[in-house]
């Protein structure tokens, strides 16, 4: 892995750059199948194969539940319009914890998933949220949106995730997206999440620009680049990769926070997908933990790491 004591900044073509959009939505009716086929992409001749066919399948599962769910309950629009006011998320976590839609969503996804092979501890996390109360189940939902989740309920916690992500993904592709705002810039202006990584993209008119990726509900939003994504701090950030890859796949390291994420330039490779790639390469992580900084980035299937 490279360790240079200078920031290492990549010829990334910003120049390109005319004025990309502050967020994308992200389509769920897309979004979960072209993730299902980047687990299983990736998973051929990997070490971590079991687990990224996994979760390719709980992908499929998430992209086979959405036909006939009701729709979500969305928050009123003068809801929206308060927390645009004070820079907060367009979702406010307790409307999106009461939705009865989320319960129907975990409900169908629990069903689907037990029909999935998956190992022994995975089957004792998802019997546990079988058997869980809808009390239990909130309690857990909740975690994954403030990120306080217990380390002896994990496998638990990836299950519930299936379906939260789902739901997120379907109250946020209906946002209007010009209502959103920036929400401290490094927080996801639909959901409120922290970004899992983030994207250097090759779109029409944003080609080279950089847009964080919410892993619940799967927002992007613009960030300008060589910025910590998580304290905004603009000095000593630097680039981690493993040496010998393709350099697609970077942490994007902060002496400020001592914290990193990853970047991913999908403009070089359009395949990338900011959840799966994440978990794929998770030895980055390791190697980067092991010089002295913390993963920033909060993606629930790689919670622990």
């Amino acid at each position: 892995m490279s360790k240079g004591a200078t920031p290492r900044h990549d010829p990334i073509p910003i120049g390109d750059v005319t004025k990309p959009p502050f967020a994308r939505l992200a389509d769920p009716a897309q979004l979960f199948r072209a993730r299902a086929r980047r687990f299983a992409a990736i998973a051929e001749r990997h070490d971590l194969a079991p687990y990224l066919q996994l979760l390719g399948r709980v992908a499929e599962v998430q992209d086979e539940v959405q036909a006939g769910l009701p729709d979500p309950r969305m928050p009123a629009a003068e809801a929206i319009e308060q927390s645009r006011q004070f820079a907060m998320p367009a979702l406010d976590r307790r409307h999106v914890l009461d939705d009865p839609a989320l319960g129907t969503t975990m409900e169908r996804v629990l069903s689907r998933l037990s029909e999935v092979p998956m190992p022994d501890a995975a089957r004792a996390g998802l019997a546990a949220v079988v058997s869980a109360d809808e009390s239990e189940r909130h309690e857990m939902a909740g975690g994954l949106l403030e990120r306080t989740i217990p380390s002896a309920g994990l496998a638990a916690h990836l299950f519930v995730a299936t379906a939260l992500q789902v739901h997120l993904a379907r109250m946020a592709s209906r946002l209007d997206i010009t209502r959103l705002v920036a929400v401290g810039e490094t927080l996801c202006p639909a959901c409120g999440s922290p970004p899992a990584s983030s994207l250097v993209v090759g779109w029409p008119g944003a080609h080279g620009a950089r847009f964080c990726a919410c892993a619940l509900c799967g927002t992007l939003w613009h960030v300008v680049r060589i910025k910590c994504v998580l304290c905004g701090s603009t000095g000593g950030i630097a680039y981690q990769q493993i040496e010998g890859s393709p350099g697609t796949i970077k942490a994007e390291t902060c002496s400020s926070c001592q914290r990193f994420v990853k970047i991913m330039l999908q403009f070089k490779n359009p395949e990338i997908d900011p959840i799966a790639d994440d978990v794929a390469s998770v030895g980055l992580d390791m190697l980067v933990t092991e010089t002295g900084y913390r993963r920033g980035g909060f993606n629930p299937f790689m919670v622990g790491y």
